[in-house]
């Protein structure tokens, strides 16, 4: 049985090996966009976690510098290190989770990229990038510039 040129469309006209291997096709395809939105997800993840622990270091940090500028507290020592280091955990867990959220996406483009140039796929969508790692780029930067806030005691956040 011959097969259908590539380019040829695929219709209920047409055999049922090729309809059967469009439909796969198909299939595989939007398999990749439904790994791309859990790999989304996922970051998201990251971000609602990593956005607790810099918010809710910065608060500690920021209450009880605020209770020893009013001398209410004789040392804050303690407590500023404290947030510093949950602000420091946010950081990190935003960095690791760019990194392994950016290094998924290479490999799955490339895989995808593949798999057109095998004819398994199409691969006629767009693969834009991700709002949910701009996002994540965002936040990293406000818990950068959190944390000079801290450290240094000046920048946007003093």
């Amino acid at each position: 049985m011959a097969s259908a040129p590539a380019d040829a469309r695929v219709t209920s006209q047409s055999s049922d090996a090729e309809i059967s291997t469009e439909l796969s096709s198909r299939r595989t395809g939007m398999s990749f966009q439904r790994t791309r939105m859990s790999a989304d997800r996922t970051l998201m993840s990251v971000i609602r976690t990593s956005l607790s622990l810099i918010g809710f270091g910065f608060t500690i940090y920021q209450v009880f510098q605020k209770a020893y500028d009013a001398q209410i507290l004789r040392n804050s020592t303690a407590p500023a290190r404290f947030g510093e280091g949950l602000v420091y955990l946010g950081i990190a867990m935003l960095i690791l989770g760019i990194g392994y959220h950016v290094a998924f996406m290479i490999e799955l483009r490339k895989e995808r990229a593949q798999m057109k140039v095998d004819g398994l796929i199409h691969a006629e969508s767009r693969y834009p990038v991700s709002m949910t790692l701009i996002v994540a780029v965002a936040l990293l930067t406000i818990g950068v510039l959190a944390i000079v806030s801290m450290v240094f005691k000046t920048g946007p956040f003093g």
